[in-house]
């Protein structure tokens, strides 16, 4: 299958690399040093979004924002400059599900199909092509998709019409995010009281506490492993659109709103680019530890 990639940071590199070597034709758009060697693997390097999807099958995005995916769409020489008709446009960054219902409408308008397909696994995730993948479209899209998403991913569902994929991992992210500080504020107790708390994970670890984010997120806490991963400020971008979200619909999420502000005081102390477990930092910086 001809596919347009566009967005090769730390999770697209890996993704792209996968697709590449199942033996599809991949035109990549943004190549920068690090990602130069998918080229020499075997991708194409494509000077804009348009060229990136001329006489593509499928055009997959991995953006960071909600504003990169409308410029990469529908800005001047973007993706829905050059989509052929029927193309697939699947979109796998982390946006706003009332945006992606919006730019649906746009891709279908110009004659192609859609389908929100954000991930779940973090670069670790990518690497292996375990991702966890939640999708909103069509049961057309979704077909014709599959086969693609198997190539980098495990689990992969169909939750719903378009935005149901986004607002799975809106969901996915408020977990994730109040687990991580669970453990970030369990960790910081232990050290504070005396006990160890590499032991006291190891005791933690196979009870009803026991979770992915304790036996991976607390090694890195406890190890001051803050490479990421994946960046408290992506992080954070994801629980304003859970905030957001709770806002529209009238919602009380309030520790959703609290992981928020302890997000937004560690990207205020310059740590946004560090990976989502040192929130830890911040959480001891506030008790002057």
């Amino acid at each position: 299958m001809k596919i347009g990639f566009i967005g090769l940071g730390v999770m697209g590199r890996p993704m792209a690399g996968h697709l590449i070597e199942a033996g599809h034709e991949v035109s990549l758009h943004r190549v920068k040093d690090v990602s130069r060697f998918l080229v020499e693997k075997g991708g194409a390097e494509a000077a804009s979004a348009r060229a990136a999807v001329e006489g593509a099958d499928a055009v997959i995005l991995m953006l960071p924002d909600t504003p990169d995916v409308e410029a990469v769409l529908f800005g001047e020489g973007g993706v829905a400059e050059g989509l052929p008709r029927g193309a697939l446009v699947i979109d796998m960054s982390s946006i706003s599900p009332v945006a992606t219902k919006d730019f649906a409408k746009r891709i279908e308008a110009a004659g192609g199909l859609w389908l929100d397909a954000p991930v779940s696994g973090g670069q670790a995730g990518a690497e292996k092509a375990a991702l966890t993948i939640m999708c909103g479209g069509s049961d057309e899209a979704f077909a014709m998709a599959k086969p693609l998403l198997e190539t980098m991913g495990k689990r992969i569902t169909l939750v719903g019409g378009v935005g149901a994929g986004q607002t799975a991992k809106v969901c996915n992210q408020i977990i994730v995010g109040l687990t991580i500080q669970a453990v970030a504020e369990a960790l910081t107790l232990a050290e504070a009281a005396g006990a160890d708390p590499a032991m006291v994970r190891e005791a933690l670890m196979g009870g009803f506490a026991d979770s992915t984010i304790l036996n991976v997120h607390g090694k890195r806490m406890i190890d001051k492993a803050f490479e990421p991963g994946f960046r408290i400020g992506l992080h954070r971008k994801d629980m304003s659109l859970a905030v957001d979200a709770a806002r529209a619909l009238d919602l009380a999420l309030p520790n959703t709103a609290t992981v928020q502000h302890l997000m937004n005081a560690a990207v205020g102390r310059g740590e946004g680019d560090l990976d989502h477990a040192a929130l830890i930092r911040t959480l001891k910086d506030l008790s002057g530890r």
